[in-house]
């Protein structure tokens, strides 16, 4: 791995841990209440009192930009899990056994993916109503295919494998033989994957928040914040800069650090002769 590309891992990886820090330590370090209402400050501007200013209500943007990451990380990382749970279940089972069940599966994998994934998810959490749940299922139903498509295609890959041909001459149970080397061997693509869908969680999450169809106010969320702002970011800049900013390097550091390590998992594939 060339010394730049490390340098940006490293950088991606401090400024999710900063980010991380913060939302941790938000109670410690958040000088108000994020849902304190205080009409007498409402839109001022960025002071010694209050450092990113307030909003229309005269909440503090600084305590609500420290208490904003959480609910898009946390629902982001669980529907991530969840996802690639799905599709690792799902895709494994459909490459191993093959038959009827995999081309059931590339089926469903083909009709999902078939689909505006967007305007799938808008319409499932416009149906399901508004709310963590509803965000969260639309989240995992529109995202386990892409994890179980390429796990599928990984299992196909695997089962040839002479270890795992060996494996079975020698009476080893199907579950034995996904569980203990199949799964294991796959851990570079799903760090890959996981790295790279929590940055698509975030911006969906972002989007159906925007849209009044992901997490509801009073939460203090970055996304919320910006929909919030509509109405007044032109005389009221800070606003909109403050949590735009928080979702741009939130990203940056989940794609610094992905790119870091699918380069270190190509290292190695590289130094093993490939597999």
């Amino acid at each position: 791995m060339k010394k730049t590309q490390l340098l940006s891992g490293i950088t991606g990886i401090f400024i999710l841990a900063v980010i991380l820090g913060f939302s941790i330590l938000a109670p410690v370090l958040a000088p108000y209440d994020p849902n304190g209402i205080d009409l007498t400050e409402t839109l001022a501007g960025p002071s010694a009192s209050h450092l990113m200013g307030t909003d229309l209500l005269g909440r503090d943007v600084f305590s609500r930009i420290l208490y904003g990451g959480r609910s898009s990380i946390l629902l982001a990382f669980l529907a991530t899990v969840l996802s690639m749970a799905a599709g690792m279940a799902v895709g494994t089972l459909a490459g191993y056994y093959g038959g009827l069940f995999d081309d059931l599966i590339v089926a469903v994998i083909s009709i999902f993916q078939g689909l505006p994934e967007t305007s799938l998810m808008i319409a499932l959490a416009g149906i399901l109503g508004p709310s963590f749940q509803s965000l969260m299922t639309a989240l995992v139903l529109t995202s386990w295919t892409g994890f179980a498509k390429i796990i599928r295609t990984e299992a196909l890959r695997l089962k040839e494998e002479n270890f795992i041909q060996g494996l079975k001459c020698l009476g080893v149970s199907d579950f034995a033989i996904i569980w203990r080397h199949i799964v294991p061997n796959m851990k570079g693509n799903t760090v890959i994957l996981f790295t790279t869908r929590v940055g698509r969680c975030i911006l969906s999450i972002s989007g159906l928040s925007f849209l009044g169809l992901g997490i509801q106010p009073p939460t203090p969320d970055w996304s919320v914040m910006l929909n919030d702002a509509r109405m007044s970011f032109r005389s009221a800049w800070h606003l909109i800069a403050a949590p735009g900013f928080c979702l741009v390097f939130l990203l940056l550091g989940i794609n610094l650090t992905g790119d870091m390590l699918r380069d270190l998992m190509d290292c190695r594939r590289g130094e093993a002769g490939g597999y």
